[in-house]
């Protein structure tokens, strides 16, 4: 067997709504369908979906943190730093809080968190230094934007 790509990935979230208010509204990532039958919305980035979630109850406990699960999603907002200023721009006009801004070298992120709690990480690709050593996608000091 040899898998070819990542397919799509499905976050577990309290509310369907305010999931779709963070992924659609806040972050502008496409709705593709709902079945609200199960509390899911799919969301596309130009497949069928690249991302869902499903809505477990607003009464759902938090995850404990140091539970095996998900650590966090990679979003790409772009090729450039105006992308991913104006990306952290977007995120505090709709008062997201902002856990870090990192040079990975490969790549610059901002991380933040879903309304759930669920980590995001917003990122640009910055260089293929990974390509000739790819130890270099483990490097991450802490950037300012």
């Amino acid at each position: 067997m040899k898998v070819r790509s990542l397919g799509h990935v499905v976050v577990k979230v309290r509310n369907q709504q305010r999931a779709e208010e963070f992924y659609n509204g806040v972050l502008g990532i496409p709705i593709a369908a709902r079945h609200d039958g199960m509390n899911m919305t799919f969301f596309t980035l130009g497949n069928h979906h690249d991302l869902a979630v499903i809505a477990t109850g607003d009464d759902a406990p938090d995850a404990p943190r140091d539970a095996p699960g998900l650590f966090h999603i990679a979003l790409n907002v772009g090729d450039s730093l105006d992308d991913l200023r104006a990306t952290k721009a977007r995120l505090e006009e709709a008062g997201v809080p902002i856990d870090g801004v990192v040079d990975h070298e490969v790549s610059k992120s901002i991380y933040v968190r879903d309304p759930d709690g669920n980590g995001v990480e917003l990122y640009i690709d910055a260089s293929d230094s990974w390509k000739e050593d790819p130890s270099r996608v483990a490097q991450a000091r802490p950037m300012r934007l």
